[in-house]
């Protein structure tokens, strides 16, 4: 088969966020053909090298810089310049997609009108130019009227606390254009997504539209994998936006539907753990279609950790803002080091921007914890790598208040060495009996489990060793490999196949939907000898 994977980054390989997902999932399913579709890369970016296995060809979002590369690109493969304009029927038509969609943004009950919406806007959009219109005065004037709407009136109107201005317009017009530039990818044509057998967008996002297009247009299946919801991360990114209420709530509701859309069209979901899955139920999913894909690590293969410190030490990891739990962390260690004066922490973690002033606050209350020892309290390079800084520990220490993320705390188990953790997020469900859970911003709990554990060598080693046995159970490449293997297989098989040929629209050839007509289609049609002109054979071998 051919699989489509839709990112909004530039290139999950071995090196990204991702921890190199995309590589282990081409390089265990070598049956497949594998194409990227990155709308965060340009031809400027370096191509990886070497490209992950199977991954037969890489497709740019476009000439310059991230998405707004796609610019360029669809003035040259989308059969006109982004930079010229609709015209007549086109724009109207456009236009009036824009209208509804906002509309859906902003009014209480109009969630609804949002996916009509959306695909009537890619459609009116087709050959150029949609950036431009998205960007006009026109636009402008249908997101002011919006916002001045009997609907919206309440909580956008005269009078309450998120009353927009003009530079509010101006703003939300131009981030909902950048956030609908996916709908200009050079991406829908015979050659590319209406030939692919399966579109996998990988980790929602804007990164889910041209999967939502493919399969509205062309009848394409659409899986979606999420290790870290994207709506999730979006609604904590913009508590601290540099933008005025009115834009923030345009934004979050577009994510909060694009989500939703997602989930609602997608054959299957794959979250990486069950505590997301039941997020994604919240935001409308279908518990049906839902199947937990633990995301697997390469480290499951690699050694433990070794030879534990001669000196109690205790590895904490996390982002260092409020929500990391750092502060939490330093006071639970005052009140150890009264009972194990020689003991050490060792902080390893990275201040997201704007967050400068909680790391200052978080050194000087770590200089207070032991003012006659400066060794008492380390802080890691941020570049350190993880597996260093478990070797030089321990107990490893997770204390934020969103949990930690499923991998991370995987990897950490994998070390061999034991894991104190907030029961919060999916702690619960990875950690399991192997480590001990605390409640969230308890310094005195948190102090106990980790006296407890430094003070007791046989209980260190025995949970240590159960929870790189889980962890290596539960995120080993091969069963994450083999899940996907038979969930593309279920999700084809049980698709009804390309959606029939418009005017004007070239569908996939039949030979790429394997599993597009039912075995006794074949059946009656050998019967009956009626259909047998029809019948396109399957080469040997084929997906």
């Amino acid at each position: 088969m051919r699989i489509a994977l839709l990112t909004e980054s530039a290139f999950p390989t071995a090196r990204s966020v991702e921890g190199g997902w995309c590589d282990r999932l081409t390089r265990g399913l070598p049956e497949h053909d594998f194409e990227l579709y990155a709308l965060g890369a340009t031809r400027r970016d370096p191509m990886p090298e070497p490209l992950p296995a199977r991954l037969g060809r890489l497709r740019h979002g476009g000439a310059t810089g991230g998405l707004s590369g796609l610019a360029g690109h669809v003035g040259r493969s989308g059969g006109g310049p982004l930079t010229g304009g609709l015209y007549g029927p086109r724009r109207r038509r456009a236009l009036a997609a824009y209208r509804e969609l906002v509309a859906a943004l902003v009014e209480p009950g109009g969630a609804d009108g949002f996916g009509p919406a959306l695909y009537a806007l890619a459609e009116a959009g087709r050959g150029g130019g949609l950036s431009s219109l998205l960007r006009s005065g026109a636009a402008l004037a249908i997101v002011e009227a919006a916002w001045r709407s009997p609907g919206a009136r309440g909580t956008f109107g005269p009078g309450s606390v998120g009353e927009p201005l003009v530079r509010d317009a101006l703003v939300a017009v131009d981030l909902l254009e950048r956030c609908l530039r996916p709908l200009s990818a050079p991406w829908y044509g015979p050659d590319a997504l209406a030939s692919a057998d399966v579109c996998h967008a990988m980790d929602g996002g804007l990164g889910v539209l041209p999967g939502l297009i493919a399969a509205h247009d062309h009848g394409v299946p659409l899986i979606i994998t999420e290790h870290s919801l994207h709506l999730r991360e979006r609604a904590r990114g913009y508590r601290t936006a540099p933008y005025r209420w009115p834009v923030r709530a345009l934004l979050l509701a577009f994510f909060r539907l694009l989500a939703r859309e997602g989930y609602q069209r997608a054959g299957l979901i794959t979250p990486g753990s069950a505590y997301d899955r039941r997020w994604q139920i919240h935001c409308g999913a279908d518990p049906a279609v839902i199947r937990v894909v633990y995301q697997g690590t390469e480290r499951a293969e690699g050694p433990a950790a070794g030879a534990e410190p001669d000196v109690p030490t205790l590895a904490w990891s996390g982002p260092i803002e409020p929500y990391g739990g750092l502060a939490t962390m330093l006071r639970a260690f005052v009140e150890l080091r009264g009972q194990l004066p020689r003991a050490v922490l060792r902080i390893h973690g990275e201040a997201p921007a704007g967050a400068g002033a909680y790391e200052r606050r978080c050194r000087e209350l770590a200089r207070l914890v032991a003012p006659q020892d400066p060794d008492a309290v380390v802080f890691e390079e941020a570049t350190a790598e993880p597996a260093a800084v478990h070797r030089r520990a321990g107990v490893l220490v997770f204390s934020g208040t969103n949990g930690a993320a499923p991998r991370l705390l995987a990897e950490a188990m994998l070390s061999g060495r034991p894991v104190v953790a907030t029961d919060t997020g999916a702690a619960r469900e990875v950690v399991g009996p192997t480590g001990l859970l605390v409640p969230v911003e308890d310094p005195r709990a948190l102090a106990a489990a980790c006296a407890a554990l430094l003070g007791d060598p046989e209980r260190r080693s025995r949970l240590g060793n159960a929870g790189r046995l889980r962890a290596q159970e539960l995120y080993a490449v091969e069963p994450a490999a083999t899940a996907f293997r038979g969930l593309y297989l279920e999700l084809v098989s049980g698709w009804p196949g390309p959606r029939p040929e418009r005017p004007g629209q070239v569908t996939a050839p039949a030979a790429r939907q394997p599993f597009a007509r039912p075995a006794e289609y074949w059946v009656a049609a050998d019967a009956h000898c009626s259909r047998s002109r029809d019948a396109v054979p399957v080469e040997a071998g084929a997906g």
